[in-house]
């Protein structure tokens, strides 16, 4: 069994170091423990300090491409050197690497295949209060959007299968941590949250550099993941609120058309029909993304096996046979 713990980073001189300092090399379940870096176009000393510390593997990006991009491209080189369970973990050393066998034990015991670390949120004094709300109602909606049971959705200190990793697409660009549960989810996927323990802030959060543009960006990305992976539900849903208010406006004509009203009310009318037409426009395309996602789940498949072949692998059939 091979673990190959990740670390995205970009322009992280000031903390990898450090962060790299506190990984094992040895945990229990595993014969071996490699360490991988993306870099993700950083401008300063990273790769250089990587190489110093003797970090196994390194993916060199040349121009900056993105936290979701980095991370997969870390899973893809991770899943090429064949690793078993790949942990993800950020360089500012915000997550505590003791927890790293906490996080894997599940993996390791065939209990889920996607493992997310959880933060005690409302005691990290570094997290502002609005900050501390935006990550509950977060990891509220993706467990809504992906029936999993996540505590902790925006949480980067996360383990993973092979047989999970194998399976993944992320389509946005901005993060990885909402859509990947989201898709994982609705996959089939089983997934678990542990506690994990955090360290002292080393520098602010490049992520949620602005709150509203933080909000605007992950609100985005679930509403994406949501037509993606819950397209019926979801325009189900939206087609209500145009059907509300075509039954209203068409109660209303006719409640003035019995009333022998000497006005016709055409533009209730209009109105009225306008909105029934965008309801029953909701709900053909809630017809149509069901039918899309039967497609996608083949397709997904198709993906699966090219895969295992173009990586020679054949150890996603134990895995199956643990899949939630």
């Amino acid at each position: 069994m091979k673990l190959i713990i990740q670390i995205p980073c970009f322009n992280e001189e000031g903390t990898l170091a450090e962060t790299l300092s506190y990984l094992p090399r040895e945990v229990e379940g595993f014969d071996t423990v490699e360490w991988l870096v993306v870099n993700d176009g950083s401008k300063d000393r990273t790769v250089e300090i990587a190489k110093e510390c003797c970090v196994d593997h390194i993916v060199d990006f040349p121009v900056n491409r993105g936290l979701a991009k980095a991370f997969v491209a870390g899973i893809n080189r991770a899943l090429e050197e064949g690793a078993d369970v790949i942990v993800n973990t950020d360089a500012d050393n915000q997550y505590n690497a003791d927890d790293i066998p906490k996080l894997v034990a599940p993996i390791v015991g065939h209990r889920a295949h996607l493992v997310v670390g959880s933060r005690p949120i409302r005691s990290i004094e570094h997290f502002s209060p609005m900050k501390k709300l935006l990550q509950h109602l977060g990891s509220w909606v993706v467990r809504f959007t992906s029936g999993a049971n996540v505590v902790d959705a925006p949480s980067g200190f996360r383990a993973i299968s092979r047989e999970a990793s194998m399976r993944l697409n992320i389509f946005d660009s901005y993060t990885y941590t909402l859509e990947s549960i989201i898709q994982a989810g609705r996959s089939g996927v089983s997934i678990v949250s542990v506690p994990i323990r955090v360290n002292g802030e080393t520098r602010p959060s490049r992520l949620v550099r602005s709150i509203p543009r933080y909000v605007l960006r992950s609100s985005l990305s679930i509403l994406r993941s949501m037509f993606v992976y819950r397209p019926g539900q979801t325009f189900f849903f939206l087609g209500l609120f145009p059907l509300a208010i075509g039954l209203f406006f068409s109660f209303r004509w006719l409640a003035f058309y019995f009333d022998d009203s000497t006005r016709s009310h055409v533009p209730s009318l209009i109105l009225a029909a306008i909105m029934l037409i965008a309801a029953l426009l909701c709900w053909l395309c809630a017809l149509l993304g069901e039918l899309h996602g039967i497609n996608r789940k083949l397709l997904e498949d198709i993906q699966y096996q090219l895969r295992r072949e173009r990586l020679g692998d054949g150890r996603g059939d134990q895995a199956e046979s643990y899949a939630g």
